[in-house]
């Protein structure tokens, strides 16, 4: 496990994976819950050019150490950071927060705040400093607690407010919380949807049936709403934006950070029951001069799928889709077996990719005959333009309606 303490990361220099420096360190945004459960951190609060504030989320950090905050992407939402309902900012309000020392009944002030990567790679903060209150001018005792040792900074048990809502919400995975926001009245289901943070309504949205999706996106304001579509995997939000009239696609794709909107734009080009149709424009590519260390590094990151993450693509730069010419693929069981030092571009696999405009019916035999969980999709001038994903066929062969069936079973 990672652990850092808050205060003793604000100010530190934040670098993506080229080792570029893109800003500093100034908060931490956490979710508090109910009860004795650890807070979740949603993501940090980085300090760009010209003191713009923007929001990273935590799936982004791959290490914290004493001197640098490192990102496993480069690409950033540079949007300004304003600060959402049941958002708390560590240093900024968790700090200086009275509490009570369960076990002695004291009061206590927080005076820092213990952040923690579990094995699932999910961040929460696990433990706290605390300092009495001294006497004559003197420090008080410090203690360092877990955070189920105090209390006082727990959301209320009591009450069905939003906020209580999304705190019993908080430990289900998407697909679950999709169902649970399907049995709540509509305008309870909105208010929730509202709250939730862009990534946490993204990851659900993808689980909604296409009408509960319409009607959540509806009810955001624009600017919101392009900023969950970019949070989205571009294939889903493609889907989704094919939902919608041309004039609002257009208009909440003009919204989107160009370079989130670009790959989103492409994947519309293409029919739902194709390749094309049904890829993802973000799957894991390497130069044809990266290691094997290098390849399995990238596999870790915790917002890969496992699918995504069960093969790794070699293509010529430039890396973004569509890449420069498409080399070959390497299946993450063969990395394992290779000497770390040795080059991806040695031990790929020449399969056939499949064209964007091969129809589902052909992908599918595909999928059935190299018994594969993801498959390369090349255009006509061999660049790699996306990979399909077996959950990528999966949703398309099931009926339209089988959320609707699983929830109902």
């Amino acid at each position: 496990m990672t652990r850092a303490y808050v205060s003793r990361l604000a100010g530190l220099p934040v670098f993506d994976p080229n080792g570029d420096r893109v800003g500093r360190l100034r908060d931490v945004v956490v979710a508090l819950r109910v009860g004795t459960a650890c807070p979740r951190a949603l993501g940090l609060v980085v300090e760009v050019v010209a003191r713009r504030r923007i929001f990273v989320p935590m799936g982004r950090v791959t290490g914290v150490d004493a001197g640098a905050v490192v990102l496993g992407s480069g690409t950033l939402n540079l949007k300004r950071f304003e600060q959402r309902r049941g958002e708390t900012l560590v240093l900024g309000e968790l700090l200086d927060r009275m509490v009570t020392i369960r076990e002695s009944g004291r009061r206590a002030t927080v005076v820092d705040a213990g952040l923690e990567q579990l094995r699932t790679g999910e961040w929460q903060v696990t433990r706290l400093a605390v300092q009495e209150p001294g006497r004559l001018g003197r420090r008080g005792q410090l203690h360092q607690l877990a955070w189920a040792e105090v209390a006082g900074l727990a959301l209320p048990e009591s009450g069905q407010g939003t906020e209580t809502l999304l705190a019993t919400y908080r430990e289900l995975n998407a697909a679950d919380l999709a169902h649970a926001l399907q049995d709540l009245p509509v305008k309870r289901r909105h208010e929730v949807a509202e709250a939730l943070d862009d990534q946490r309504l993204a990851d659900v949205l993808g689980e909604l049936p296409e009408t509960e999706q319409m009607g959540i996106l509806g009810v955001l304001a624009d600017a919101r709403a392009a900023d969950v579509l970019e949070e989205m995997d571009p294939d889903d939000a493609a889907d989704l934006l094919a939902e919608l009239s041309n004039v609002d696609r257009n208009r909440l794709l003009e919204l989107m950070e160009p370079d989130e909107a670009e790959p989103v734009r492409q994947l519309l080009q293409y029919s739902e029951d194709t390749a094309g149709g049904i890829m993802t424009s973000e799957p894991v590519i390497l130069a044809p001069d990266a290691t094997i260390a290098e390849a399995l590094a990238r596999v870790r990151e915790p917002e890969l799928t496992p699918s995504l993450a069960s093969q790794v693509y070699v293509c010529r730069p430039p890396s973004a889709t569509p890449t420069g010419r498409y080399l070959g693929l390497a299946h993450i069981q063969r990395l394992l077996r290779e000497p770390p030092s040795t080059l991806v571009s040695g031990v790929l696999d020449d399969l056939e990719p499949l064209r964007p405009e091969a129809p589902l019916s052909e992908v599918t035999r595909y999928f059935a005959t190299y018994n594969l969980v993801a498959a390369p999709v090349v255009d006509d001038r061999g660049r790699l333009v996306g990979a399909v994903t077996v959950d990528d066929v999966l949703d398309h062969l099931l009926p339209e309606d089988w959320r609707e069936r699983q929830r109902r079973g």
